[in-house]
């Protein structure tokens, strides 16, 4: 027997009070004494039938016309309109008869996080071939063993543990099926235990399954490039362009190395913009500054200007303590500290096989970056990377300041010399300028990024230049510039100089900037040179 749904509680029984169901579906209440009735007009043969039906007839029988018939299952007045013609309040058809959609939205995964950090999924249940308390718990697995395995970068990357997990998660249910899920996951988990400890964000084994497999293909498909001469030549600067974005492209005409110190004299802070007597680092006075850059940014409705260091105003004390430096940018004012020369002259070679003039050693290619520490000197190299066209280093040294240059400040944040590492530089900058004739010639293409400021430090004026800062120039051109680390981001999915207050460093730094040339070749972008 089917059970009773009472959808005709609501209308009289047309058979009261002679019904004689035991179980009638209709009602017998006392107050409902009028048995519904539809009004029927009758039209000629050839009229068109009425599309709806007329209102309920009066509570009188007696009024009743002959055209009125009593109605055999008003079933269906209840849930066409409002009531108004039984008085009983509208109601909606039930939950089974109601029309529902055929198609269902795709499942969005998202997440929170818990105090602990670790992720809680949440996908539609419905739409989830796998139970969700199952894949809440593969979840909480893959989050404790990324955290195992970037114990060592989490303190300066704290989500990026939950992050992977649940972008894990995620790849491993796409491929999968109901059957194969936990084992998927399981395997996942045994290829995480076996990836080396990563040191920074950017190490080969950061990232899901698919992150570290697309970075190996990356990597494998740019170290194939063997980059030449002919790959560089469009991208060799001009001297228009050299001078433009203020390379030093001849010697200056004063007297180079006059005066390397400025000590006792007063000079403009670059931090504050204070003047300040120069003084070695141990007698300096105190400056308060921002390490950051001003930018513009939007706070209720209005414009304001605040530091990316720790997002003051602009116009508020500074956030770090330091001493006072300054830094020189005339060429001449930095000739004076230190002398501009050229790099050597390119030895051609020598067909005779029996002269004692041995084969030109420079290379090819090089990629060159430097970290720089402010001194009464001004801005000084502290130490050179260079890595030839397959990223190899070839050569890395800490550089020792002329005699009379005392040190005002490392820099540490920015140049990742540290005290301690500086008491180890052995080679004066005179020495470190013979060292790299060895490896770098009139004819040697140098990579760089923003490279004329490497040069100047260096006191080394080059011809034959690639700038990365100028291949990928900023969207609103000069005289802004894109970041190193933002370019490699973008072109690479690669994180560098995230060593935050350790500083940055000049091999890493090399390595990316020759990357990203090897990918422009790569990718086959053509332009006939590289606009100023």
């Amino acid at each position: 027997m089917f059970p009773i749904l009472g959808l005709f509680h609501s209308l009289p029984c047309p058979e009261r009070p002679h019904c004689k169901r035991p179980n009638c579906v209709f009602s017998h209440r006392p107050e409902i004494t009028q048995v519904p009735t539809v009004h029927i007009q009758v039209d000629a043969p050839n009229s068109a039938p009425a599309s709806t039906p007329a209102p309920v007839a009066s509570s009188s029988k007696a009024q009743q016309s002959p055209a009125t018939i009593p109605a055999k299952r008003p079933i269906s007045f209840p849930l066409r309109a409002a009531g108004s013609s039984n008085g009983t309040p509208a109601s909606e058809p039930p939950s089974k008869l109601r029309k529902t959609g055929l198609t269902k939205p795709a499942a969005v995964p998202t997440a929170t996080h818990t105090t602990t950090g670790v992720p809680i999924l949440r996908v539609n249940a419905a739409q989830s071939q796998v139970a969700i308390p199952v894949r809440q718990a593969m979840l909480k697995s893959l989050y404790d063993h990324f955290t195992v395995l970037y114990e060592n970068i989490l303190s300066r990357n704290p989500t990026l543990a939950s992050e992977h997990a649940l972008r894990q998660e995620d790849e491993v249910y796409r491929k999968s099926t109901k059957l194969t899920y936990r084992n998927a996951v399981i395997s996942s988990i045994a290829s995480l235990k076996r990836r080396p400890v990563p040191d920074s964000p950017s190490h080969p084994s950061v990232g899901t399954e698919n992150d570290v497999v697309e970075r190996e293909q990356a990597r494998k498909q740019l170290e194939s490039l063997r980059l030449t001469a002919s790959h560089l030549e469009p991208y060799i600067l001009s001297l228009d362009v050299m001078k433009r974005h203020d390379y030093v492209v001849e010697v200056p005409s004063s007297v180079g190395g006059d005066r390397p110190s400025e000590e006792g004299s007063v000079k403009t802070c670059e931090r504050c913009g204070k003047p300040f007597k120069v003084r070695r680092r141990e007698e300096a006075d105190e400056c308060r500054y921002h390490w950051g850059r001003a930018f513009s940014t939007k706070s209720g409705g209005e414009k304001t200007r605040v530091y990316s260091c720790c997002s003051r105003p602009a116009d508020d004390e500074g956030c770090e303590r330091g001493p006072h430096v300054f830094y020189e940018r005339d060429p001449a004012d930095l000739h004076l500290r230190h002398p501009f020369s050229f790099t050597r002259l390119h030895q051609p070679q020598v067909s005779d096989s029996n002269s004692s003039e041995s084969v030109d050693t420079a290379l090819d290619i090089v990629a060159l970056d430097c970290e720089m520490i402010y001194t009464t000197g001004g801005m000084r190299v502290a130490r050179v990377s260079v890595v030839d066209s397959a990223g190899k280093a070839i050569f890395d040294e800490l550089v020792r300041m002329d005699d009379g240059v005392e040190v005002i400040d490392f820099n540490t944040r920015f140049s990742g010399i540290t005290p301690e590492a500086y008491a180890t530089a052995l080679l004066p900058l005179v020495a470190v300028r013979k060292s790299l004739d060895a490896l770098i010639s009139s004819n040697t293409i140098i990579i760089g990024h923003a490279l004329e400021n490497d040069l100047k430090t260096l006191r080394m004026i080059h011809h034959r230049c690639v700038d990365t800062a100028v291949m990928f120039p900023h969207p609103q051109g000069p005289p802004y510039r894109r970041a190193l680390r933002t370019i490699v981001k973008e072109v690479l999915g690669k994180t560098i100089q995230a060593g935050g207050a350790a500083g940055h460093s000049s091999l890493e730094d090399s390595v990316a900037t020759l990357d990203i040339v090897r990918w422009h070749v790569a990718n086959k972008t053509k332009r006939a040179r590289p606009a100023g």
